[in-house]
């Protein structure tokens, strides 16, 4: 879906935006389905990171064209893509299972992202509607994100407190993304430092 997505993006933004949520929804509901009928496997976990980190990377890289600068989603896009390869790297290391096990962590956010599912869909919905409505908004390729925002703002009531609560949940996913990373990062120097010994 998402493949045809991208394929009409900018032919047809409204078309692009409903297949690229529904897209996003479904993999939501796939997870969804896979856990509650134990279908859960490592690479059932690896395809959908993969997916998803695949996904958000070809909006991310559309965005970093529509709006200026456009290096604000190319580090967007690289923080993303490496924190999560970073705990998903990390995780195996330890032996676990899953990059959501995360209870060694000290981190409260960490933590309270991967342990409570509505938090982390909040965040995760957040920031891929976001993205949504950047891409439906941009008018030109000169205009600064925060112009849009700013413009957007001052639009309809609904769509202002959308992007006002996308903003929130966007932000939040940012902050646990580089906590993640550093832990990941740190966890990875630990399991060398003691190979080494």
């Amino acid at each position: 879906m998402n493949c045809v997505a991208f394929a009409l993006c900018f032919s047809n933004r409204t078309l692009f935006a409903i297949l690229y949520f529904i897209s996003f929804f479904c993999d939501g509901l796939d997870g969804w389905f896979a856990r509650k009928f134990n279908q859960v496997s490592t690479f059932g976990a690896v395809l959908d990171m993969v997916t998803d980190r695949v996904s958000t990377a070809c909006l991310l890289a559309i965005l970093s064209q529509l709006y200026r600068p456009g290096l604000i989603f190319l580090s967007l896009l690289g923080l993303d893509i490496a924190s999560h390869w970073l705990q998903m790297y990390s995780s195996f290391l330890s032996g676990k299972t899953s990059h959501k096990d995360v209870k060694d962590k000290s981190n409260w956010l960490l933590k309270a992202y991967y342990g409570q599912r509505l938090f982390m869909a909040f965040c995760c919905v957040a920031s891929e509607v976001l993205y949504i409505i950047l891409f439906l908004v941009a008018d030109n390729q000169s205009e600064s994100v925060l112009d849009a925002c700013l413009n957007t703002l001052k639009q309809s009531s609904f769509l202002s407190l959308t992007l006002f609560v996308t903003l929130i949940g966007w932000a939040i996913k940012q902050v646990v993304n580089i906590i993640q990373m550093k832990t990941a990062a740190d966890s990875c120097v630990l399991y060398d430092t003691k190979r080494s010994k």
